[in-house]
């Protein structure tokens, strides 16, 4: 079989899904709207020039990490194989509808910031007990978010920033 891998940009649009299949496994899906923008240079503003939407299928390890961690309005980054399903609607009108089985996921860090807490094999996860909420500039994806004064979602705070890394090869008097 044919397979398109793609990475796709965009902002989740429906509350993500858990369902679980009669073969034990596990999926989570949802729906995710991808704007293509461009600078109109007879005006010099940003315009939308189209929307993408995907069902979005998370299968396996990525069931846990999408499911405790992604919601709608959230900016994401997501990498798969696309997939366009045919089928025929309840009024009898042949639709198409472009799926991507993700194999990897992750909020977009240029429109959020994000605390990761690692997975062990074991389930332990490793990381702040006192987590806050991941935060996420207004985009024209997210017109629809209630955004206070300081530019912050209702009820969102700002993480901290990594701490600075300090050199560790730097030079030894001898």
């Amino acid at each position: 079989m044919y397979e398109a891998m793609a990475t796709v940009i965009g902002t989740v649009v429906t509350h993500p899904v858990k369902r679980d299949l009669t073969n034990g496994e596990q999926v989570v899906t949802f729906r995710m709207a991808s704007n293509s923008r461009r600078l109109d240079p007879a005006t010099g503003e940003w315009v939308d020039s189209g929307t993408l939407y995907l069902t979005i299928s998370c299968w396996r390890r990525l069931v846990t990490g999408v499911d405790a961690s992604i919601r709608r309005g959230d900016p994401i980054v997501v990498y798969g194989q696309l997939r366009s399903h045919e089928y025929r609607s309840k009024d009898g009108v042949e639709r198409r509808d472009l799926e991507m089985r993700a194999s990897a996921l992750g909020p977009d860090l240029a429109r959020c910031t994000a605390q990761p807490i690692r997975r062990t094999e074991a389930g332990r996860s490793f990381g702040p007990s006192n987590l806050a909420p991941n935060t996420c500039d207004r985009s024209s994806a997210e017109d629809c978010a209630r955004v206070d004064g300081d530019g912050l979602a209702e009820g969102a705070t700002t993480m901290p920033s990594a701490p600075a890394r300090i050199n560790e090869s730097a030079p030894v008097d001898a």
